[in-house]
């Protein structure tokens, strides 16, 4: 491969030396001033610039900031008479030169110089191409996440409209208490999907199902599990929602310890799986989907506390009975969200 480089110099003599120099090895692009250089940069693609210092109308180094705004992996190399340290030490810490070189130079330092630029241009245009890449493939594999999810949400919204709205209702809720507590983007989102695909881990269960271990036989319990796990599995094969999974997989741990199914008590439990366990819940008792426990906001309320540091993290009850939750997102105002957008799980 000929690299392309280019030599800018107000004075002719130089412009011909440096020319003469380099033409041999690579192609040779000339600029008599700062503003030339610019215009031909426009047309060519150069993987490194040499340029003189001191020019009427544009410095050197007052070219090379704008070189470097219009090809940022091109390698910039300054020719220095004169002494301006502070000028060349504050271009080179901003990157916006990569080496100066005193005239009048040495041929064999220059060339040395050029080729160890351009073994540096190689290896930032690869890590550029690789940084381009990288975000590339996150955003395909954030749709093909997205993709998933919203393809499970419609397989259950298939066989169980009413599963499908609560999940929705849940992740609702769930968004609206973690926002509370100001979790990172990130954790955010997996709370939000792990809400809108809590229920597949439950899809070869029955339909209702105590999940108290006390009404459980040892035989029962360790079917059960094996259900679960295999119902899980179905997420967590999704490399990118294997937090999700996780976050779903102790959904039914209790704060006393006394849950399923690794018996974790308190802050063993992970904090997204209690916000979520006690979003669930919430949804399960105010929404009407489930008659016997139908509660009114206030029932619903006390019902909450009742239960808080025995089945649920007492802090996030406090927080989550303390926002809007009870008037902003009833069953309509839950149902609205999904539907239209206006809900912070429905904006992902």
């Amino acid at each position: 491969m000929i690299y392309k480089i280019m030599v800018v110099d107000d004075e002719p003599a130089n412009l011909r030396m440096l020319e003469r120099l380099f033409r041999n090895d690579y192609e040779v692009v000339t600029a008599a001033s700062g503003a030339e250089a610019l215009e031909l940069l426009n047309r060519h693609d150069i993987a490194l610039i040499i340029s003189d210092q001191r020019m009427p109308g544009m410095t050197g180094i007052e070219f090379l900031k704008q070189a470097a705004n219009m090809r940022p992996q091109t390698v910039r190399v300054v020719l220095t008479g004169y002494t301006d340290v502070s000028d060349l030490v504050e271009a080179i810490n901003s990157c916006v030169i990569y080496k100066y070189i005193t005239k009048p130079w040495v041929n064999t330092d220059l060339c040395q110089t050029v080729q160890r630029g351009l073994e540096f241009y190689e290896t930032t245009k690869r890590q550029h191409w690789l940084a381009q890449e990288n975000i590339r493939l996150e955003t395909r594999l954030q749709t093909t996440v997205q993709g998933f999810v919203n393809a499970v949400r419609e397989m259950i919204a298939l066989k169980r409209p009413d599963l499908a709205d609560h999940s929705r209702r849940t992740s609702n809720y769930a968004a609206l208490i973690g926002e509370q507590f100001n979790l990172p983007p990130q954790e955010m989102e997996e709370l939000i999907f792990a809400s809108l695909l809590h229920e597949v881990s439950h899809i070869r269960m029955p339909i209702e199902i105590d999940f108290s271990p006390s009404s459980l036989s040892a035989d029962r319990y360790r079917e059960m599990r094996i259900k679960y796990e295999t119902g899980l599995r179905v997420i967590s094969s999704v490399p990118d929602l294997q937090d999700v999974a996780t976050i779903i997989s102790y959904q039914h741990e209790r704060f006393d310890g006394k849950g399923l199914f690794h018996g974790l008590d308190g802050e063993k439990i992970p904090f997204s799986s209690r916000i979520l366990a006690v979003a669930n819940a919430f949804d399960e008792i105010n929404s009407g989907r489930k008659p016997e426990l139908f509660c009114t906001d206030e029932e619903a309320a006390d019902w909450m506390r009742e239960r808080a540091g025995t089945q649920f993290d007492p802090h996030i009850v406090e927080v989550c009975l303390g926002t809007e939750l009870l008037d902003a997102t009833s069953l309509q105002g839950a149902l609205y969200g999904a539907q239209t957008g206006v809900g912070v799980a429905a904006r992902l």
